[in-house]
């Protein structure tokens, strides 16, 4: 034997209902959640229930002195129903509104835009002036570093680099210094190491190149010697 299927939350809601509009008359939540169980609603699932009816403006509840009274007729169930359709008929009004203004500006917006043969040709010369637009962008982009602002980036970037560069190499020339002065024994294997490194007898500071004209207001720097 199948297991009875428990009531959905409208069919308990519409329970509920069905004790005020059978009875007319006021109740508190201890009297309903006694009823409930009459109309197959469990005693424990009424206050939600009740709560829900109570938030659509289908049952009405009041404070009075230490007790709140719960209580729904007929004619407030069809007063919802018309609140509602009101709502639902103005926005269906505005609704068409809309639709006949989008409309209307939708008819504007292609008059003017009828296929023809000027049309045609200023869509040509525009899509040729977007083209050429490209091309002086591109070929503008190519002179970016002959750009007396960007140029003077680039020297200063240099500048610095050149500057760390010597620094480091004073520091090895400094270590160096102190490695033959403690461990004068090793030189063997310390020049050996060095060569390993990259410090060989020609590793020295580096000198800085001065700027290169390469033609009519153009300047190049060449990097480190």
């Amino acid at each position: 034997m199948s297991k009875k299927r428990g009531l959905s939350l409208d069919e308990k809601r519409e329970k509920m209902l069905q004790i005020f509009y059978e009875s007319q008359d006021f109740f508190l939540l201890k009297e309903l959640e006694k009823l409930g169980p009459k109309k197959g609603v469990i005693s424990q699932s009424v206050k939600d229930v009740v709560q829900s009816l109570v938030d659509d403006d289908l049952v009405l509840k009041d404070k009075i002195g230490t007790s709140v009274y719960f209580w729904s007729l007929p004619s407030c169930a069809g007063n919802q129903l018309r609140n509602v359709h009101q709502k639902l008929e103005a926005d269906l009004q505005s609704g068409k509104k809309r639709l006949a203004e989008l409309e209307e500006q939708c008819h504007a917006l292609k008059n003017g835009r009828e296929e023809s043969d000027e049309r045609e040709k200023a869509l040509d010369e525009l899509k040729a002036i977007e083209e050429k637009h490209n091309e002086l962008k591109d070929e503008m982009g190519q002179y970016a570093d002959n750009d007396p602002a960007t140029f003077e980036a680039m020297k200063k970037a240099i500048e610095v680099a050149h500057a760390a560069a010597n620094r480091w190499t004073d520091n090895i020339f400094t270590l160096q210094q102190w490695c033959s002065n403690n461990f004068p024994q090793a030189k063997e294997q310390l020049d050996h190491l060095y060569n390993e490194v990259g410090v060989t007898d020609d590793f020295d500071y580096l000198e800085l190149a001065a700027v290169v004209p390469v033609g009519p207001g153009v300047q190049t720097l060449e990097t480190f010697n």
